[in-house]
């Protein structure tokens, strides 16, 4: 008798059970995300209290950035801020503010003390990763008719993530207006508007990600070769999850850009053309970076025997999956990162796998 053979006499017939070392299969692989989205948190190189100097500013630009819930009081009257602002620039004073672009004039629009850009958290917003499928590969050694040590792999799948909700940067502060402006509003403008950065609901893929994720896992097998054909398994171990290949949605992609030049151009004194959306003195770019991550996973599985070498098989399993996924604008020409956003990424991960085995 060898380790890999075992002699049972059942009456009076000897049926041989014996069980050999290594197995292998392969399969269908069908991965179903179960985590919800998580915020992004957010921060940025203009600090609280940054002072800066507006420049020439539309007429639409300087608006919006109005707190629209300030009352203004003249004597014993008083009247929504914003709508008496908007009635003085498209007014008969209108000319005396604006340049012959019909641009608020830089004198006019003075300084503005800038908050709520330094950090904070875009709650309803995140990413979720989509199923998928892919060919699955496994390979046993089995210590034992009971105990083996299994890998999974396969083909790694590309990973379509979606986004969630609107971006926006709240900001805040106070505009200290100049000339005319200083005279007629000497408490300063309060602002408040919720900057849009990007609205990831409205693209259908946020980005997409090559997810490599290896899984190590002991098993245990009831029954006994040679005689069950049908051997129902459990399983528990660990998934290494390794993500490359990050592509990000062209679209989301120009949205952060175009908030890298926001942020610039306030550091540069031009906090009227980062509201109208102006290009700035850098040269963007965006970086996407998603951390490795490990996690523990279980496994219900069968096996069925055709022959004493050639099975099926099928399992189901849980891996209590996330990662950190970072998002960083920098500006290329200094170097300087002017954007950082990082949110969690909640995968756990329903895997069910459909395969053909053969011994050995």
């Amino acid at each position: 008798m060898t380790d890999k053979e075992l002699v049972y006499e059942i009456g009076e017939n000897n049926v041989t059970c014996g069980f050999k070392r290594f197995s292998v299969s392969a399969g269908w692989m069908h991965v179903m995300p179960q985590g919800k989205a998580n915020p992004f948190n957010i921060n940025t190189a203009v600090a609280n209290g940054t002072r800066a100097e507006v420049g020439t500013i539309s007429p639409e630009g300087f608006l919006k950035a109005i707190d629209p819930n300030a009352i203004y009081n003249e004597g014993s009257n008083s009247a929504n801020l914003k709508d008496t602002l908007t009635d003085l620039v498209n007014g008969p004073l209108g000319g005396l503010i604006k340049d012959k672009d019909g641009n608020i004039k830089s004198e006019i629009a003075g300084i503005a003390t800038i908050n709520g850009l330094d950090s904070w958290s875009a709650d309803g917003t995140g990413l979720e990763a989509e199923d998928v499928d892919t060919l699955g590969l496994t390979f046993n050694y089995h210590i034992n008719d009971n105990v083996s040590l299994q890998v999974i792999g396969g083909i790694p799948p590309k990973v379509d993530i979606k986004g969630k909700g609107m971006i926006t940067a709240p900001l805040s502060g106070l505009a200290e207006p100049g000339g005319l402006g200083g005279f007629l509003f000497p408490d300063g403008l309060p602002l408040d508007y919720a900057v849009p950065i990007t609205d990831l609901s409205s693209y259908g893929k946020a980005a997409s990600a090559r997810a490599w994720t290896p899984v190590f896992q002991a098993q245990y097998q009831f029954g006994k070769s040679g005689v069950n054909k049908f051997r129902p398994y459990v399983g528990a171990g660990i998934m290494y999850a390794y993500f490359n290949d990050i592509e990000l949605n062209k679209g989301i992609e120009s949205d952060l850009i175009a908030a890298g030049h926001m942020i610039q151009n306030i550091k540069d004194d031009k906090a009227g053309a980062a509201l109208d959306g102006k290009e700035s003195s850098g040269n963007m770019v965006v970086d996407v970076d998603a951390d490795d991550a490990i996690a523990p996973i279980v496994t219900l599985g069968f096996t069925y025997d055709f022959t004493p070498s050639w099975f099926t098989v099928a399992s189901v399993s849980y891996a209590k999956l996330n990662n950190k996924t970072t998002i960083n604008v920098v500006n290329e020409t200094s170097g300087e990162q002017l954007i950082h956003a990082s949110t969690k990424i909640d995968i756990d991960p329903i895997i069910t796998y459909l395969g053909v085995g053969y011994r050995f």
